[in-house]
């Protein structure tokens, strides 16, 4: 299995539920009209692909000089403990500069995979939820 990465790569909102489904995140994947808006309003994406395949996606929002809020970081399931969440991480780093902090909100289920691919705890951060 030989996995490419890209970069703002067109993807079908389709394919990007079918990640979400698989990986585990919490999405709307039902609402494909939601994720396509999510997609087009995204101004950095990072792709993983096996051959034709959508295996993981890193959907960002940035201004490219000081912040970067990752809000989406999936692998399909079968495709986790590979490497591939972290390479997209790292993609997305390189393309940013060190200048750019990334920020993101992690599921609790994967708080504690964040800390082994680079990222500090924060405890200064704070949410209004979504209400639906």
């Amino acid at each position: 299995m030989s996995i490419s990465y890209r970069i703002n790569e067109e993807v079908r909102a389709e394919d990007v539920a079918d990640v979400f489904r698989s990986s585990g995140i919490r999405r709307p994947v039902d609402d494909l009209a939601r994720i396509r808006t999510m997609l087009e309003h995204a101004n950095l994406t990072l792709t993983a692909w096996d051959g034709g395949k959508l295996v993981g996606i890193a959907r960002a929002l940035t201004d490219f000089v000081y912040c970067c809020y990752l809000s989406d970081l999936a692998v399909r399931k079968e495709y986790q403990k590979q490497g591939i969440g972290k390479e997209l991480v790292r993609l997305l780093r390189e393309r940013l500069g060190e200048k750019v902090a990334i920020i993101l909100v992690s599921a609790p289920e994967a708080v504690d995979y964040y800390p082994r691919i680079g990222f500090d705890k924060c405890d200064r951060a704070f949410l209004i939820p979504r209400t639906h």
